[in-house]
């Protein structure tokens, strides 16, 4: 069987499919090894969550839900009956047009937050303020940038049947303004039927006439059932320093989480990581019996910096950690621009990035990956710093 394309959404061409189903029913030769696949696009209404985009993947094992309305943000999944999300105070996707960036003194951004994973971008992904030395019309930054309350323009569903059979939702986003940068975002994620993993592969590109900077990070965000009192976090790193002051105090514990905490202030540790042999830096959560894990491989060479949030509140105010890749670490923009991490495009250049999701569902497989992060570190120790430190933020 050759391989199916279906387009959801094209602006150019005014193609919108409002809601459609495909299953083995529609399709009947895609995959020969399992018949519990489906792919449901539909629109939800409602309150906040009015004229959202949603896209429930199932790879007969695995289900997600794409947010295209959302710059392809994934709100949650489940595998095998276990919930991959966090509970945001925020409870339902929230329309991007009812997001106000600049409110609350540039906070805004966090009225819409209760994805599993969103991203941080695309000029910038730190604090809100004031940055003198960019374009004048891109000086005031809001909180992570714009790229996650941005629409998809552009969003198909590929059905292909090689290796077992794949599902890839593509999705495309500009975010720019005239006088200004003007950058898009081709994002695909995929999955294999029957896998416990997907992945996600982006590509960015300077559209505009000049160079443009431009920053990207994923704020995974995961819960229970894997975060709990005394689940740990494990990744091979070379170097790394707390954030603040406030992240110093638990510099010692950085690797444990405490239980649901009434009053705890977060906290946020930058990494150097360590890659494996095929460029990878897998970053572990595991729960405190190690019975199960989730794990975020991403490819070390287009994400060099990472940061562990760590948001271990109440339940009912969003009791979550977060696993953040990024091509730099979430402080103001002026600070990363002075570190050399931020990235320049000239006209037409891209960067791509790359990162996978795979859920462990059992000791054994936990423990290899463990044994894995072990030997990587061995061959390269790490340096903790105890206090923040000025290549780091």
């Amino acid at each position: 069987m050759k391989t199916t394309q279906v387009l959801l959404t094209d602006v150019s061409s005014q193609t919108w499919i409002q809601e459609i189903l495909l299953n083995q029913e529609s399709h009947p030769g895609f995959s020969q090894t399992t018949t519990d696949w489906s792919i449901h696009k539909k629109q939800l209404h409602g309150g906040l969550s009015e004229g959202v985009d949603l896209i429930e993947v199932n790879n007969g094992a695995l289900q997600l839900s794409i947010l295209p309305t959302r710059g392809m943000g994934v709100w949650k999944g489940n595998f095998q009956g276990i919930p991959l999300e966090w509970k945001s105070p925020v409870k339902t996707p929230v329309n991007p047009a009812f997001v106000n960036l600049s409110e609350r003194g540039g906070l805004g951004w966090l009225s819409g937050f209760n994805e599993l994973i969103c991203r941080c971008g695309l000029i910038s992904n730190g604090p809100p303020g004031k940055d003198p030395a960019g374009n004048p019309l891109e000086s005031e930054l809001t909180l992570h940038g714009r790229i996650a309350n941005t629409p998809a323009h552009y969003v198909s569903i590929e059905l292909d049947p090689a290796d077992g059979g794949w599902i890839k939702i593509t999705g495309r986003m500009e975010e720019g303004i005239l006088f200004g940068s003007h950058l898009l975002l081709e994002s695909t994620l995929e999955t294999r039927l029957g896998s416990a993993e997907f992945r996600i592969r982006d590509r960015v590109t300077n559209l505009g006439p000049e160079p443009a900077e431009s920053e990207l990070l994923y704020h995974i965000n995961v819960g229970a059932p894997f975060l709990e009192a005394d689940s740990r976090f494990a990744m091979p790193f070379e170097e790394m320093a707390p954030r603040d002051s406030r992240a110093a105090e638990g510099i010692h514990d950085f690797e444990t989480y405490l239980g649901p905490t009434p009053g705890y202030a977060e906290q946020a540790y930058y990494f150097q990581p360590v890659c494996d042999e095929n460029g990878f830096t897998p970053a572990l959560l595991s729960s405190k019996t190690g019975s199960m894990g989730f794990l975020v491989s991403y490819k070390k060479e287009s994400l060099p910096c990472f940061t562990l949030w760590k948001n271990t509140q109440t339940e009912s105010g969003g009791y979550v950690t977060g696993l953040e890749p990024g091509i730099t670490f979430p402080n103001f923009r002026s600070v990363e621009r002075e570190q050399g991490r931020l990235r320049e495009l000239s006209s037409g250049e891209s960067y791509e990035t790359e990162f996978r999701i795979s859920i462990l569902n059992n000791s054994d497989s936990v423990d290899e990956i463990r044994q894995k992060i072990t030997k990587l570190s061995e061959k390269h120790p790490s340096v903790i710093h105890d206090l923040p430190h000025a290549r780091f933020s």
